[in-house]
C-alpha cells in the first residue's frame, strides 16, 4: 500500500517541479528533491533517473549527501524569488498585508538558501 502512495507523491512532486521551472514563485529543485525522496521508497528506476539527470541530478545528490547548495543554484533561487516578488508587486498589486507576508516569506526562504553550505570541491560542475 505504501509503494503506490509514495510513487504518487513522487509523481506529484515531479510534476510540480516541472511546472516550477516555468512559473515564478513556484520552486523547481525542492520539488525534485522531494520527488527523489518518494521515488527512493517506491521506484528505483525513477529515483535513478532523477539522480542521474544531466541538469538536476548533481544538485539532488549534493543535497542528499551534504545538505549543500551550489553558488549558482543559490543565485538562481534568490533571483527567482526576487523576480517572483517583483511580478507580485507590479502585476497583481496585492494589498499591503499580502505583499508584506510574501516579502517576509521569501526573505526567510532566501536566508535559508544562502545559509546552506556550498558542496565540497568536485561535487558540482557549476560551482
Amino acid at each position: 500500500m505504501r509503494r503506490p502512495l509514495n510513487f504518487t507523491l513522487g509523481a506529484v512532486a515531479l510534476a510540480l517541479g516541472i511546472i516550477g521551472a516555468f512559473v515564478p514563485l513556484l520552486p523547481t529543485t525542492i520539488f525534485l528533491i522531494i520527488a527523489a525522496f518518494f521515488f527512493g521508497r517506491s521506484s528505483e528506476r525513477m529515483e535513478r533517473w532523477l539522480l542521474s539527470h544531466p541538469r538536476f541530478g548533481a544538485t539532488i545528490v549534493a543535497w542528499r549527501r551534504e545538505r549543500a547548495i551550489s553558488r549558482g543554484s543559490k543565485l538562481l533561487a534568490c533571483s527567482g524569488m526576487t523576480f517572483g516578488f517583483a511580478m507580485l508587486h507590479f502585476v497583481t498589486r496585492p494589498g499591503v498585508y499580502v505583499e508584506a507576508g510574501a516579502a517576509l516569506f521569501l526573505l526567510g526562504c532566501a536566508a535559508y538558501v544562502v545559509s546552506r553550505p556550498h558542496p565540497r570541491q568536485g561535487t558540482l560542475a557549476d560551482d
